[in-house]
């Protein structure tokens, strides 16, 4: 009975719109267009996107266009047509703009960094509101947060009305815990262990450094990058035939635990027949194949190939070859699981260098800049030489930043530019200062210095400083390009008045002042030589509690001396930086010799050896190694090396944990006198800091230990006698000095040795 009433009911209602005539719209000619409902929109808005202007004749076709065209902007909810006379009317209702965004309980994700990222798809303050947009705004979120390993996340939206046709938006975020990775199992791996495996990866299950690793946070991003560690090892270990067949990640239902499943296929191991060199080598073969590290017999290695191409297009790049292309191409034969590898050599086209070209040196003059570069203007380029000089602009200390690129100038095949970027660092300081040291105490100091005085690249330096340990006035001067050839010269003046008791040593004071001249001399890329004449006059003053070994030198001696000293030094210098480098090495050995001169002189030379080695040890690890040697002794009519010439030890730049100046023989009045021979080595391991790594390149924390000491020449070198300490130091170079603090414990103090566990200086030199 009820189908056949609604069968009726749809017949009625069907005979009903068929006897209503359908009203088509009138056609007019629009003398006037009319816009009712805005709010915050301009008419003249509304007119730029109408199909239609006055004059025009109105009809069905042109009302579908309007209406289309208006929607189509995305700034109306809805849009009607009405006809006043010969005015055509549009009654229009706006779409509300976003007046505030508010986010709440975000802690790992910053704020702006969130509304940074939701602008980019059109969701931001002034923008119109739409709820679609919202809804993708909630996925993109969660996204973000899935990406954390953070997906219990749970985000809720408040849209509140406001006035002016605006709408206030609360995004709450409860982002919950991040799911911790509960087990990684490798499915179908016989030759290798999985324990093995595993090492191979960034994701792991929890440890007791994940807290600060995260590394039991799933993340698809490093999961791809483990996956590519798996398939390097299997590769490297010649599993040519290597594949990952599946990878399946399953999460818990309370989203706490997530599994990895990693199903993969050996394969067999491979061997490597020969290996030959095709096509156009440019260079003899035998200088090429100096450059393969991998060879007939060997286990096949998707590194080592990799590595040889890499060689051998550096070694073409250095005879201008810049655009040369190595393939390494492997023919396989799988019934006896070897392979025979062919490098083809593509040189392309020889390139040279129009122009040599530096941009951000606002301050720096370009010549200086020229004068470090070793890759010339209408020369073939070489790799190398472009990289040389980008090495080199890092080392002057001038610039925070340097970066290099080689464009191909337009419409050549065979050229292009080279064009360093630089961003300048402060050129120096001029001000008064006051810094605190613990060996110094308080230090009063002013000073002008400048590194690259006016963008010239010569520095410049005048400054004193005022501790109860130290008076010291400087005037210095160095030109690093005195000559075309690259010998630098420099100019000192000083005067300084020591109080050594104050800095932990014997009981007495010393009054100086002199002058020296300087040359650098470079040897090769890293080597150079170093001379220096200087002379000192200098000035003992000794009180009643000084010493025995103090009161008999100055009897023998005098206790005043012009001192006219030559120095010679040799460095190699690899480092990529001159402050808080990470990579390179750094040795230098200095002589210096006291010579036979006028008036009153003393007869003395020092020998110093100093090295210091950085490298990459295991992801962001950097391992650094340094040691210094001390050797001192008199000749001609002085009897000993004069005690204020002594090598010390114990302090921040030496062996942490000891108070400074404290270690090696002591005085009859038991106060530290230094000696003539010194070992010191120090090992440290730089670790990159939480949270702070836009400021890697000016902080440094690590952990170190450290051993030396001094000796006397009556006693012998024992090494039973050095002294050790290990813990943790960290250095900031700040706008207003260096600071740097440490953490030490001595492992192997003596009752009569001045421990100092916590050590800092601040706002010294560094």
């Amino acid at each position: 009975m009820r189908i056949k009433v609604n069968k009726l009911l749809y017949v009625l209602l069907l005979s009903l719109f068929m006897a209503i005539p359908l009203q088509a719209a009138q056609e007019f000619v629009i003398e006037d267009i009319r816009v009712e409902g805005l709010e915050r929109i301009t008419p003249g808005t509304v007119f730029n996107y109408l199909p239609m202007k006055v004059g025009d004749t109105f009809d069905d076709t042109r009302s579908s266009e309007a209406v289309r065209a208006l929607f189509k902007t995305g700034l109306f909810d809805d849009v009607r047509l009405e006809r006043d006379g010969s005015i055509l009317v549009f009654v229009i209702k706006e779409r509300p703009a976003i007046g505030s965004i508010t986010m709440t309980g975000n802690e790992d994700i910053d704020t702006d960094d969130l509304l940074e990222n939701l602008k980019q798809f059109g969701f931001a303050e002034g923008r119109v509101f739409v709820q679609s947009q919202l809804d993708q705004t909630e996925q993109e979120l969660e996204r973000q947060y899935y990406s954390l390993g953070k997906y219990a996340v749970k985000i809720e939206s408040t849209v509140t009305e406001l006035d002016n046709n605006r709408v206030g938006i609360v995004i709450d975020v409860s982002e919950g815990l991040a799911a911790k990775i509960k087990k990684i199992n490798i499915v179908g791996n016989t030759v290798f262990e999985e324990k093995k495996l595993l090492k191979q990866f960034k994701l792991s299950t929890p440890t007791w450094l994940s807290f600060y690793t995260k590394n039991d946070q799933y993340s698809k991003q490093k999961l791809s990058g483990d996956l590519e560690a798996l398939r390097s090892h299997y590769l490297d270990s010649g599993y040519l035939n290597f594949n990952i067949d599946s990878t399946q990640v399953s999460i818990t239902p309370d989203k706490k635990d997530i599994y990895i499943t990693i199903n993969i296929s050996e394969g067999e191991q491979y061997t490597v027949t020969d290996v030959k060199l095709a096509g156009d080598l440019i260079l003899p073969e035998e200088n090429l194949f100096k450059l393969i590290s991998i060879g007939s017999g060997e286990l096949f290695s998707r590194k080592e190939v990799t590595g040889s191409s890499k060689r051998l297009t550096e070694r073409l790049g250095e005879e201008g070859y810049s655009f040369a292309n190595v393939n390494s191409i492997p023919d396989i034969n799988k019934d006896d699981k070897t392979v025979s590898i062919t490098f083809f050599v593509d040189p392309s086209k020889r390139v040279y260098v129009r122009r040599v070209n530096f941009s951000g040196n606002s301050k720096t003059r370009d010549e200086v800049l020229r004068q470090e570069m070793r890759q010339q203007e209408a020369a073939w380029i070489s790799t190398t030489q472009v990289e040389r000089g980008k090495l080199r602009l890092q080392r002057t200390g001038y610039f925070k930043d340097v970066n290099v690129d080689t464009p191909a100038v337009p419409g050549t095949t065979d050229q292009v530019d080279v064009n360093y970027t630089v961003e300048e660092a402060p050129g120096g300081q001029i001000g008064l200062g006051l810094g605190f040291s613990q060996g110094q105490g308080i230090i009063l100091n002013a000073s002008i210095s400048q590194d690259n005085f006016l963008g010239s690249g010569k520095s410049i330096n005048f400054g004193f400083n005022n501790s109860s340990v130290n008076t010291r006035y400087q005037l210095g001067y160095f030109n690093p390009f005195y000559t075309a050839s690259g010998i630098g010269r420099g100019f000192n003046a000083f005067y300084r008045k020591v109080d050594a008791q104050d800095a932990n040593l014997a009981i007495y004071e010393t009054k100086e002042f002199g002058g020296s001249m300087s040359f650098r001399l470079p040897v090769t890329e890293n080597n150079s030589i170093g001379t220096e004449f200087s002379y000192t006059n200098t000035e003992l003053d000794l009180e009643g509690s000084s010493s025995s070994q103090i009161s008999n030198f100055v009897a023998l001696n005098g206790d005043t001396y012009d001192l006219l000293k030559f120095a010679l030094s040799f460095s190699h210098d690899t480092r990529n930086k001159r402050v808080l480098p990470d990579k390179g090495a750094l040795h230098s050995i200095s002589t210096e010799v006291s010579l036979p001169s006028f008036g009153d002189s003393l007869q003395f030379y020092k020998i110093d050896l100093k090295t210091q080695w950085f490298k990459d040890i295991y992801k962001d690890l950097v391992l650094t190694l340094g040691a210094n040697i001390g050797y001192g002794d008199s000749y001609g009519d002085t009897t000993e090396l004069p005690f204020f010439e002594n090598f010390f030890a114990g302090g921040p730049r030496s062996v942490r944990g000891f108070e400074e100046n404290t270690l090696g023989p002591r005085d009859s009045a038991n106060r530290p006198l230094g000696g003539d021979r010194r070992i010191i080595a120090n090992a440290e391991v730089i670790v990159p800091v939480p949270f702070l790594a836009e400021f890697k390149k000016s902080v440094r924390v690590s952990g170190f230990v450290d051993a030396g000491n001094v000796y006397g020449p009556d006693e012998d070198l024992e090494f039973s006698d050095i002294r050790y300490s290990t813990g943790v130091s960290a250095i900031w170079v700040s706008p207003f000095g260096a600071v740097s603090m440490s953490m030490s414990l001595p492992v192997n103090e003596k009752p009569t040795d001045e421990v100092q566990n916590f050590q800092f200086t601040f706002g010294t030199s560094f």
